[in-house]
């Protein structure tokens, strides 16, 4: 019965949940994953208006989207060393806090200095947010009901990097750029009054841990130094910059040291050692490749939409938004799939269908109108579930109860990881095909003379005519290396897809566990 205290079957000893209570804290610690994965994308459309509003340029601007996703994935992995520190119920809401405090803070920012360190900040309280409100659920909810938690959780996961554009274009055309940061305030401080009046009765054992200092410094320089070598890069002509050289060669010796490290401490503050588990690894992989290539598309598409097609950003919003509608309805059927199938037959078909709709998307051409847009995106969104859900409840339910905060932060740093270095490579890689196709087009295009001659004679100036010759020629470029990249980003997804029968075949149903 709801109140009763008792040792729950999910080893939580507290207030039994069940019914409407049951479901209103199980959407409370959703809402609260899905605030945290939407701030990684809810700015892409954003970037734009941003870097308008302060002076800067587009490019620098970018860094408010890895500025965050990289803070993030520092403090993912932690998450297992804070809940056993703290407690998982005491580190989740104040995380809601700090994430509503610095989240006013980036709405405030009078510069792009003040804006990143704010995001960083924003990314640091928002990382814990991701795993515990997953280890919470599982908590929370019964063993009988864990794969509709997953299924909960995961809708939140697979939504909101859909929905953070088109909100985001919403608020910046109607209200300015500041509110795509000021609407998590309000929500921030529901969330964390909901959370610590519903489930504090869950929370979890605590112990005094030493803190491993070196293996968090190492983290973060590997990370630090890898990101920004991706993001100056091309800025910075790649190794021809002793800067890069230097940036390269520190995270590659502290990518190793951290490893070892990690791998030898008695007390690591990350437990690698979960790799050797080959569900769990298997898992990280597909998700790592998958999320990595399907976080490409998520920035890419409402850029080409805005730059090369005239879309503002709530329309660009709009397209991308549509997959969202079809994984809703999808998710809550993944999560009972879950049980009956398995999993990797799950995975195989959920990532080979996204990848079959992205090399549909490589046939795109800047005729198209809104319908023939939306459509591959809302195709999407059905399979999208078949990856999220299976993915994840076979890296937890090959755990012991014990690692699941530590398995949660881990699996949750890969895909955080992976989203912030696929962005910096991706958006790398689609800048260097579009200039290879603007330069293959423009050695293409017959008698740019006579074309221009043509506009002057039609009322054009020679430098408007010109011009319109040029933007066609970019127009173009931009189109075609899109295209290109949605045949990488298809290929990644396959092999993503075999990639799942790597995984040793369930012993019987997936079942997540909760940790103790």
């Amino acid at each position: 019965m709801a109140g009763a205290a008792q040792l729950t079957a999910n080893g939580a000893t507290g207030a039994a949940l069940s019914g409407l209570p049951l479901w209103g804290a199980g959407f409370v610690l959703a809402l609260a994953n899905f605030m945290s994965v939407l701030d990684s994308t809810i700015a892409n459309v954003s970037v734009p208006h941003i870097a308008g509003g302060l002076a800067v340029s587009p490019n620098e601007g970018t860094w408010v989207i890895t500025s965050y996703s990289v803070a993030e994935a520092i403090t993912v992995p932690l998450t297992g060393w804070l809940a056993q520190r703290f407690g998982a119920v005491r580190v989740f809401t104040t995380a809601l806090a700090l994430f509503g405090l610095f989240s006013a803070l980036c709405g405030l920012a009078p510069s792009l200095t003040f804006l990143v360190i704010c995001r960083v900040l924003q990314g640091l309280a928002g990382g814990p947010m991701i795993p515990l409100s997953q280890t919470l659920l599982l908590r929370v909810f019964p063993p009988k009901l864990a794969p509709q938690a997953i299924g909960l959780w995961s809708m939140t996961t697979v939504v909101a990097p859909i929905a953070g554009p088109l909100l985001g274009g919403m608020l910046c055309d109607e209200a300015g750029w500041p509110w795509v940061f000021y609407i998590n305030v309000p929500v921030a401080a529901a969330v964390a009054f909901a959370s610590w009046r519903m489930i504090t009765p869950f929370e979890t054992a605590v112990w005094r841990r030493p803190v491993d200092f070196v293996g968090l410094a190492l983290l973060i320089l590997w990370v630090g130094c890898m990101q920004i070598m991706l993001d100056k890069g091309e800025e910075s002509d790649w190794f021809n910059s002793s800067f890069i050289v230097a940036l390269a060669i520190i995270a590659v010796i502290g990518f190793f040291a951290f490893v070892i490290w990690e791998l030898t401490a008695e007390d690591p503050v990350v437990n690698l050692r979960l790799f050797g588990n080959r569900a769990f690894a298997t898992s990280a992989a597909v998700m790592t490749l998958t999320y990595g290539a399907f976080i490409v598309s998520v920035v890419m598409v409402p850029l080409w939409l805005q730059t090369s097609l005239g879309f503002t950003a709530t329309w660009a919003g709009r397209v991308t938004a549509m997959n969202g509608m079809s994984a809703v309805i999808m998710s809550p059927i993944a999560a009972q799939l879950v049980r009956r199938f398995d999993p990797r037959i799950l995975v195989n078909y959920g990532v080979g269908c996204m990848a079959l709709v992205m090399f549909w998307r490589s046939f795109f051409n800047t005729e198209m109108n809104y319908w023939a847009l939306a459509l591959p995106q809302f195709a999407l969104g059905f399979f999208m579930p078949f990856f999220f859900v299976p993915v994840t409840s076979m890296a937890m339910g090959a755990l012991k109860p014990e690692q699941t905060a530590a398995g949660a932060g881990l699996i949750s740093f890969t895909r955080t990881t992976a989203g912030a270095f696929g962005v910096s490579l991706g958006t790398t890689a689609w800048s260097n095909a579009t200039i290879k196709a603007h330069s293959n087009a423009a050695g293409a295009l017959n008698d740019a003379s006579a074309i221009a001659q043509q506009l002057i004679n039609v009322g054009f100036s020679p430098a408007q005519a010109i011009g319109n010759i040029e933007r066609l020629v970019q127009v173009q470029a931009v189109m075609l290396a899109t295209n290109h990249m949605f045949k990488i980003i298809a290929a990644i997804m396959a092999v993503a897809a075999l990639s799942a029968w790597i995984a040793p075949k369930p012993k019987g149903p997936v079942q997540a566990r909760a940790d103790h």
